[in-house]
């Protein structure tokens, strides 16, 4: 079996998939998908908890080489996503080129032989190419609280959900109100004794104009020509007016308005509608959008502690205001490691210097995608490329569009290494910065995930999608340096 491979993809969600079927449609066979778990899916295959939903409208949510007509809700669930996934890999026949059960455990380019070196648990592989697909939630953040690790109960993360674990009856603690809570506190509340929902910041919410797609429209965007083309186009504009408030803040107070209506409309309860309500510009952190998250909290089984968590002591949970709750589980509903991701610090130059090392905190990369000093490497989904209005597929597809460039040109150039100018790297993330700093990510008065460890925003794209999909989507040789398989220097 071979362990030299023209193209190795780590990890087989959403980014692996793409990679692999677009390396298919250019004709490239020789490439490997290395994924720790037993099948496709990547977030939507890890995370399971009940009510999980995209936030994105599910015709815009899909590769634009594989649409998909039979969407049953405008906002797709977690298994009709993922049963979509895998049957795109199906299709794109990614089975045969993927090894699952597998993990890297670290990855080194080796500048003698212009190769990448990729250690895994189930052996060593070598690679022309690398192609980081692991994406940024895929590890999930888990808070240092004192107390947690001795714990008494059941304690788990929503990307790790204890299915096994029946919540009936319990007294249960939520921390964290972000993306993930605000669909599984809905879901569980009227099963639970006593919900404990443990809010250090309020979040905007919006309603979620969502309903199921009934079977006479599935069929028309199936079988009428340039149905489900309009449809998705009438989509992506109203995203993409969203996304402009995001770029001029005094936009979004009238998407404020909407929030602080629905917030009225739903919480009766005046000193709850306080600890609910934000004090930044909504977009500051990421837009939530819920039906059914706020009468939730109105139950009379739920208890919203508008306080961070101090210290967990035996089965209780201590609130920093002093606030406390005897429970029986916790439900850590506190994200992902996005700016910090483990993968950083996994793959390493030609001097053994890790992505982490470089970054010292800060994540940038050239178009998000390549980092100088990391020759025929390209990370998925990477710094600087995250939207509050955009789908993900669109974002990947625009990366995927310079991936195949650089490796096309590399294999008619005979280039055998091809890594992005320090220069040119710098020079855009200095226009990057400088345009996110009128944004509402940066001046909208919250601290949010966007902002990495030094204070500095390392998540976000300022510009539009349509801007994203021309900049992100063209690969530049001018741009990179080129070595040919002699190494004499382009």
């Amino acid at each position: 079996m071979s362990t030299h491979f023209e193209v190795i993809v780590i990890g087989a969600g959403i980014s692996g998939v793409g990679a692999g079927a677009r390396l298919r449609g250019a004709s490239i066979r020789d490439f490997l998908i290395i994924e720790a778990a037993d099948d496709f899916g990547g977030t939507w295959r890890a995370n399971t908890y009940p009510g999980c939903q995209c936030d994105v409208p599910s015709r815009l949510y899909s590769y634009s080489f594989a649409p998909n007509p039979d969407w049953t809700r405008v906002y797709a669930h977690q298994p009709e996503i993922l049963s979509y996934v895998r049957r795109v890999a199906d299709t794109h026949r990614l089975r045969e080129h993927t090894r699952f059960g597998v993990r890297m455990t670290g990855a080194r380019w080796q500048p003698g032989p212009a190769r990448w070196l990729v250690r895994t648990d189930a052996g060593e592989f070598t690679a022309r190419f690398l192609v980081a697909g692991a994406g940024p939630w895929n590890e999930p953040l888990v808070p240092d609280l004192p107390g947690l690790d001795g714990f008494a109960g059941e304690v788990f993360h929503s990307a790790r959900w204890n299915h096994g674990y029946d919540l009936r009856g319990k007294r249960v603690a939520v921390l964290g109100t972000g993306a993930s809570a605000v669909q599984f506190v809905p879901a569980i509340a009227p099963d639970v004794a006593r919900l404990h929902l443990f809010q250090r910041t309020a979040q905007w919410v919006l309603p979620k104009l969502d309903h199921h797609i009934p079977k006479a429209e599935r069929w028309a965007m199936r079988h009428l020509p340039g149905a489900r083309a309009a449809v998705a186009g009438l989509e992506y504009r109203a995203m993409e007016i969203l996304g402009r408030g995001f770029r001029r803040p005094g936009l979004m107070r009238g998407v404020q308005a909407v929030a602080r209506a629905h917030l009225r409309a739903t919480v009766r309860d005046a000193a709850l509608r306080r600890k609910l309500t934000p004090d930044y510009t909504i977009g500051c952190k990421r837009i939530l959008f819920s039906n059914r998250y706020y009468p939730a909290l109105n139950r009379a089984n739920v208890a919203v502690h508008a306080t961070a968590v101090r210290a967990v002591e035996g089965n209780t949970v201590h609130g920093a205001d002093g606030s406390a709750a005897e429970v029986d589980a916790v439900i850590l509903g506190t994200g992902f490691r996005i700016l910090d991701t483990p993968l950083a610090g996994l793959v390493r130059d030609g001097a053994g210097r890790s992505l982490a090392d470089r970054w010292q905190g800060s994540p940038e990369a050239y178009l998000g995608t390549v980092v100088a000093g990391f020759p025929n490497a390209f990370m998925l989904l990477g710094p600087g490329l995250g939207t509050g209005h955009s789908s993900a597929f669109a974002i990947l597809e625009a990366q995927l569009d310079l991936v195949l460039g650089a490796i096309g040109a590399a294999r008619e150039g005979n280039w055998a290494a091809l890594e992005v100018r320090g220069d040119v790297q710098a020079a855009y993330n200095a226009r990057l910065q400088s345009a996110l700093a009128g944004t509402v990510y940066n001046s909208g008065g919250c601290r949010s995930y966007y902002l990495d460890a030094n204070g500095r925003n390392s998540f976000s794209w300022p510009w539009s999608t349509g801007r994203l999909r021309t900049d992100v989507g063209r690969f530049d040789p001018e741009d990179f340096t080129a070595s040919p398989v002699e190494g004499r220097a382009r």
